[in-house]
């Protein structure tokens, strides 16, 4: 996969960063290095290996799915939000 001015953009979109000219060429040379790292991975053979596992005996521990109406707590998280209404964050609409 090639890492041009397009992809740049398109991903400053998407996470919402604005991009410096003057940093771009070593963004693009740095995610040139991470995709092609990943894709090295593609000629790993995995053949033998069990899709998923776990180092956990017995499998993950459960616990109990209460409820913790605190709205103190509540209330200071939204405090750190840019934007919020009705106790609901707003974002930036990312998808068109």
């Amino acid at each position: 996969m090639k890492i041009d001015d397009k992809t740049i953009d398109k991903l400053a979109k998407l996470s919402s960063l604005e991009i410096d000219e003057s940093k771009r060429e070593h963004l693009r040379s740095d995610l040139a290095d991470i995709v092609n790292f990943v894709e090295n991975l593609n000629e790993i053979d995995v053949s033998g290996v069990d899709a998923t596992f776990t180092t956990i005996s017995g499998g993950q521990p459960m616990r109990e799915d209460v409820v913790n109406a605190d709205e103190a707590l509540a209330k200071h998280i939204m405090s750190h939000s840019a934007k919020s209404e009705d106790n609901y964050f707003i974002v930036p609409q990312i998808i068109e």
